[in-house]
């Protein structure tokens, strides 16, 4: 395990996870949002988030955070290890909700209020990303994909599987 995506709906917990996994693996941990995001709320062009990607998944290791549908493929084609955080809607929109006026180490600011597009993209995970990322797992079955269907699930695996 050196190049290691942690995969899943906003609001899953993929960060905490990360940041879990880089403290126990010490890999190199990329938060996408940190990439894509700027502190005033704008974020860089698509091409230049596109050549820093490359730039990531190009090193000898690393842990890579974030969703980011269009960049599925050339993340997984690049990986070893998919920790895919399967868990339901409710379960995500408190998450996205929980994190409100906390400040986290994965976004260049802290959100004040909930963003209706964020609850839009929790709400449409199950039919527009998820698909996509299971052809993907197929087109790519030399991955280890580690799926979780509970945040306990990954807290167990985390501290049993890394000791």
């Amino acid at each position: 395990m050196k190049k290691v995506l942690v995969l899943g709906c906003s609001g899953s917990g993929k960060s905490t996870f990360s940041i879990k996994l880089h403290e126990r693996t010490k890999l190199p941990l990329y938060h996408l949002d940190n990439i894509w995001w700027k502190a005033d709320r704008t974020h860089i062009s698509r091409d230049e988030f596109d050549e820093r990607l490359s730039d990531l998944v190009g090193q000898d290791s690393w842990i890579i955070d974030g969703d980011y549908s269009r960049t599925y493929e050339k993340r997984i084609a690049a990986c070893d290890t998919i920790f895919f955080l399967d868990y339901g809607q409710q379960v995500c929109m408190e998450g996205i909700t929980g994190r409100v006026g906390q400040d986290r180490p994965d976004m260049p600011w802290t959100e004040d209020t909930l963003d209706p597009e964020l609850v839009e993209l929790v709400k449409n995970y199950e039919t527009e990303n998820k698909p996509l990322l299971r052809e993907l797992f197929s087109k790519y079955p030399d991955k280890n994909v580690i799926t979780f269907q509970t945040r306990r699930e990954a807290e167990k695996w985390i501290t049993k599987e890394l000791q």
